[in-house]
């Protein structure tokens, strides 16, 4: 019988992606500055969080902003409106950000001068849980039309984040959604994240979600 040598490819990327994340993650905490990696499904709405969280944080700290996307610039063209800092990714149809590809964006973007970098990855509930960017933070968005169910059917995804926001309260009237389940649902997978109800498009919640951000900015900073 032939001899021959099985290598398992993927552990072997994810084992130097996990290498180059350290390193720039431990670069940024040098530079004393903040990369947040959001993440969630299409239309949870990332962009209109991230629009308000600069609203709201713009006169505090100097914020920049990388949109990744399969393609299009929509919501780079969105964030650019805020006067935030913004890059747009194009992934070449990959659905997910590795740590070669965030330095890439952060080296375009600049991140000379910026407290708070947000990776808005791109909208998937399973690529981008496997890949770490390098961001000191993970923190995803689950948004109520989606369901309570989420973290049994993703719990990757749940297990890897420091925050959850669980967006558009402001319908959940209208859905067979349960708050507290999913409260513990998530504590389940990942007893140390954080669950925040917000409301992005009516702006409602948002106070502790800014809180928790400020906090982390100034953690890296002392």
């Amino acid at each position: 019988m032939a001899k021959f040598r099985v290598i398992e490819i993927k552990e072997g990327i994810l084992a130097e992606n996990d290498r180059q994340a350290e390193e720039m993650r431990q670069e940024l905490l040098a530079a004393k500055r903040l990369l947040v990696n959001l993440m969630s499904s299409p239309g949870s709405g990332k962009t209109t969080t991230l629009v308000q969280t600069i609203k709201a944080l713009k006169d505090e700290f100097e914020i920049g902003v990388m949109e990744a996307d399969i393609d299009s610039s929509v919501d780079a063209e969105t964030i650019s409106a805020t006067g935030a800092k913004v890059i747009q990714l194009h992934t070449g149809g990959m659905c997910h950000l590795d740590a070669a590809m965030t330095r890439q964006g952060l080296d375009a973007l600049g991140a000379e001068g910026l407290d708070l970098i947000v990776l808005e990855n791109v909208g998937n509930l399973v690529c981008p849980a496997e890949f770490d960017t390098g961001a000191n933070k993970n923190v995803m968005i689950l948004s109520v039309p989606e369901g309570d169910d989420k973290p049994l059917k993703y719990p990757l995804m749940f297990e890897i984040v420091d925050l959850v926001l669980v967006n558009k309260m402001d319908v959940a009237p209208y859905f067979n959604f349960d708050l507290e389940k999913l409260k513990e649902r998530v504590a389940k997978v990942n007893p140390k994240a954080k669950v925040i109800p917000i409301s992005a498009l009516k702006a409602e919640g948002m106070d502790e979600w800014f809180e928790w951000l400020k906090a982390e900015v100034k953690a890296v900073k002392d």
